[in-house]
């Protein structure tokens, strides 16, 4: 059994991909559009060039996706993608990366558990935990 993530966006999967391709290390591992369906489709021109799937494999996961209509996408609500970083510098860095045009919702800051942690959702629509965990002392 395996669980995966699957991410719906409102007509801009492809570029959040793309994006999270190119600055997390992310690998895009299929990508179908609706144009690219075989048999008849029910979409109108200007979906086309929608995402009908995509996956990407991302730190040692796999997470899929697709476009919606925008009258059907909302922002991912009480889930959180979560990204487990090396240390405060690269949590920083990836912070403000994922948070250029997005909404914090708890400023990267140094917690009991963490060199830097914080919770945020991208201009995409997609919610992230960013994570630089303390070491943790073992309990007895």
């Amino acid at each position: 059994m395996r669980l995966n993530t699957y991410l719906n966006y409102g007509g801009n999967c492809e570029e959040a991909f793309r994006f999270y391709e190119q600055h997390l290390g992310g690998k895009i591992t299929m990508l179908m559009r609706h144009e690219d369906a075989p048999g008849p489709n029910n979409f109108g021109p200007e979906w086309q060039k929608a995402v009908l799937y995509t996956s990407m494999s991302i730190g040692g996961t796999e997470i899929m996706a697709n476009d919606v209509p925008p009258e059907r996408f909302q922002p991912m609500r009480s889930v959180y993608l979560s990204l487990r970083l090396e240390g405060p510098e690269e949590a920083e860095k990836i912070h403000a990366l994922l948070a250029d045009g997005g909404e914090i919702f708890m400023p990267l800051q140094e917690t009991f558990f963490a060199h830097r942690f914080s919770m945020l959702r991208d201009r995409f629509g997609t919610s992230w935990m960013i994570l630089a965990e303390k070491p943790m002392q073992p309990t007895s």
